[in-house]
């Protein structure tokens, strides 16, 4: 007469399949505590960064006011001017930014031709490229490049 049920073996295999699978799982949800914060890290980067892009490509390309102004961006009346402006993000009064003291904020301004279909770019003379790269100490980042063109 044959029982129903698990043998001796049967059990052992299931218990060990299990422990296997809750292992992965496990290890799953630890990477994901672990990195939890990046996605927060990310946002706030990629938020300061369009702001400082679009801060930076409402000013025309020519300089209307002579010679780059320095440090203060109150001042800043062009493209250029921004150029090799590296700090910790700010207002464009100078007045740090609360909980963004973990960042930075580097801008490169070139020329560039490399917009347009082939042949009919504008002048170098018209036209800037403007990369904003924002930091964090974590070792996170973002870069945003937007460009400028001016007839």
């Amino acid at each position: 007469m044959r029982q129903a049920g698990f043998t001796l073996v049967e059990l052992v295999i299931s218990i060990l399949i299990i422990n296997i699978a809750v292992a992965g799982v496990l290890l799953v949800y630890s990477t994901v505590l672990r990195s939890s914060a990046n996605p927060l890290i990310d946002r706030q980067a990629r938020a300061v960064a369009e702001a400082y892009l679009d801060e930076i490509l409402q000013h025309p390309i020519n300089d209307p006011g002579g010679p780059p102004e320095g440090g203060n961006r109150a001042l800043f009346d062009n493209i250029g001017d921004y150029d090799g402006l590296n700090e910790v993000p700010t207002d464009q009064t100078g007045t740090a930014m609360a909980g963004l003291g973990a960042y930075t904020v580097a801008v490169t301004v070139t020329d560039s031709t490399a917009i347009g279909p082939a042949g009919q770019q504008p002048p170098t003379a018209n036209s800037r490229r403007v990369d904003v790269q924002v930091d964090h100490a974590a070792g996170l980042g973002v870069v945003l490049t937007g460009y400028r063109v001016q007839p």
